[in-house]
């Protein structure tokens, strides 16, 4: 509506300039003017809430994109969410693993152990009884060794045995040696 008063404006002012006055035909030429200023604006109006129209489409279409690329968001974070949880489990769950794992290496180990100590006891038991039995039987066998040499020898052979042994022993050291061990000089 400006737009058409200073179009007025002008017209009437390139009316006043002439001298001469404001003729019939003048009035027409206003009259025709203002009404093609009339169909013109409301032409012009008409394309504005066109415009409108379409901005408010554009804006609705926009916001409904904006919206569905919101959910979008929305999904892709709650897949995130998902995958983090789903990644939380699996780690809990392999944490799990691991201390069953280290349970079981505990049990081996302590197995091992429980095994190296049976066998150290079984060892350390054959070693002491074969020392015990080497022990036993060179003893026994000394005895029957000297209850033998008694039986063939009368006593008094043996005396004379014996005497005949540390007079040896005066002159061998060794054989001295040997009868200081038995008890026997």
């Amino acid at each position: 509506m400006k737009a058409f008063g200073v179009i007025l404006f002008l017209l009437l002012g390139l009316g006043f300039s002439k001298e001469t006055g404001f003729t019939q035909e003048d009035r027409e030429r206003l009259i025709r003017l203002e009404t093609t200023l009339k169909v013109f604006m409301k032409q012009v109006d008409k394309r504005f809430e066109q415009v409108d129209k379409r901005i408010t489409e554009l804006r609705e279409d926009m916001n409904k994109r904006f919206e569905l690329i919101d959910k979008r968001f929305e999904q892709i974070d709650k897949r995130f969410e998902e995958l983090r949880d789903d990644i939380n489990k699996r780690f809990e769950l392999m944490d799990k693993r691991f201390e069953q794992i280290d349970k079981r290496f505990e049990q081996l180990y302590t197995f091992l152990w429980i095994i190296t100590g049976i066998f150290t006891t079984l060892t350390a038991s054959v070693i002491a009884f074969a020392w015990w039995d080497r022990r036993t039987i060179i003893r026994k066998t000394k005895e029957e060794t000297f209850e033998d040499m008694e039986r063939e020898l009368k006593p008094e052979k043996f005396k004379k045995l014996l005497n005949v042994l540390r007079e040896k022993a005066k002159n061998d050291k060794e054989l001295e040696a040997i009868l200081k061990k038995y008890g026997l000089l």
